[in-house]
């Protein structure tokens, strides 16, 4: 998010202002971006994130026109295997169908499949207890998550834009401006204008103005698995309504779950919980791909999403009580896949004072200070 922004603010202002990325990691050892499982998809409950993720697509499609030479890329691998989601109750089928609707009416070419229809478009799937699914081959994958951060970072220095290996561990304004922000390694920036896409950090900064968003660290479980007895190279990610999703990996595959106690973790917390695939992954999936009876468990690791209590979206825009702070927050596990159009809307509302490219207003700081949910719904 924060190179997004970055590489945005220094192309759309043609070079004009002095933009610094403040990096506590640069390694991005642990960072949401590095240890996601970097999909993309269209199939969301609400329409700003459909049209949201429309845009991002196509900025991954033709991403050397986006940032030139500078960005040293030719191409970002995006593998538009689709997205598979199942239902399995009459109530689940009926959002199917109604987001299916609004999904297409924006362009989305999502398909609905019957419980037969499935089973012969994906004949080693289990269907019995599948009441509809939803399946979007096109614009839906999953994509080179580092090649996309590395092409912003070179293409935003490129830019004139200064990165800094250091964590913002402070903020302090006086009459409704942020003025200083207090690096981690000692000293103060003085600040014109502050973005705050620190991520599952965001809240802590924020507490710093007085200010509370609710945005926590959630830890998720990655399993790299094999199935000598299920390797679909072309599967879909497949997202169960059991509670687990799916996805392959060359001739392996990626699987995880919600947790069964899911909560916040602590921000320093990295452990995978490598008892979680026999406990809660593998039964699921063995009933749903027979295929898995027999599976082995390669590697795992752990991430965090920067988790939005209130309704799950992201916290997108100009805060209501500070004349130059900005917030790009709690996008609850699809900040990655978001990042290309949200660093355009946050630069376009800075320079501008509105947005021009797509109207991120449903996503505004001031539902959240109201306690006003806009729920998304189709949380992965």
């Amino acid at each position: 998010m924060g190179c997004a922004a970055a590489f945005w603010l220094s192309r759309l202002s043609q070079g004009r202002l002095s933009i610094c990325v403040a990096e506590p990691d640069p390694g991005h050892a642990f960072s949401s971006t590095a240890l996601s499982v970097a999909s993309i998809r269209q199939q969301f409950a609400t329409e700003i994130n459909v049209k949201i993720s429309a845009y991002s697509i196509e900025f991954l499609r033709n991403i050397e026109t986006y940032l030139g030479p500078q960005g040293k890329l030719d191409s970002v691998d995006v593998r538009e295997n689709g997205y598979l989601l199942l239902s399995g109750t009459p109530d689940g089928a009926t959002a199917l169908r109604a987001a299916q609707k609004m999904q297409r009416r924006l362009g989305a070419q999502t398909d609905l499949l019957t419980p037969d229809a499935l089973a012969q478009r994906f004949p080693w799937l289990s269907v019995g207890d599948v009441t509809l699914a939803s399946f979007g081959a096109v614009g839906e994958g999953w994509f080179d998550n580092m090649a996309l951060l590395q092409g912003l970072r070179r293409a935003a220095r490129h830019q004139g834009v200064k990165f800094l290996a250091d964590r913002v561990i402070g903020l302090r304004g006086t009459g409704r401006r942020v003025h200083v922000a207090r690096l981690a390694k000692g000293g103060n920036m003085t600040v014109g204008n502050f973005i705050n896409a620190a991520g599952t950090g965001a809240s802590d900064l924020m507490r710093h103005l007085g200010e509370e968003i609710p945005v926590e660290p959630r830890k998720r479980t990655v399993f790299v698995i094999d199935a000598p007895n299920a390797r679909h190279p072309d599967a879909p990610l497949l997202v169960c309504h059991s509670g687990f999703y799916l996805r392959p990996e060359n001739t392996h595959w990626l699987c995880a779950s919600v947790p069964v106690e899911d909560g916040p973790c602590d921000a320093r917390d990295f452990e995978p919980d490598l008892d979680a695939f026999e406990r809660d992954i593998w039964p699921r999936l063995y009933a749903r791909v027979p295929g898995f009876h027999a599976v082995k468990v390669l590697s795992a690791w752990a991430g965090h999403y920067a988790y939005n209590r209130l309704d799950q979206n992201g916290i997108v825009g100009a805060h209501p009580n500070w004349r130059n702070l900005y917030l790009m927050n709690g996008f609850s596990g699809h900040g990655l896949q978001q990042a290309p159009a949200v660093g355009r809307g946050i630069a376009e509302l800075l320079l501008s004072g509105s947005y021009q490219t797509l109207d991120m207003s449903d996503l505004s700081v001031a539902r959240v200070l109201e306690g006003k949910a806009f729920r998304e719904n189709n949380i992965i």
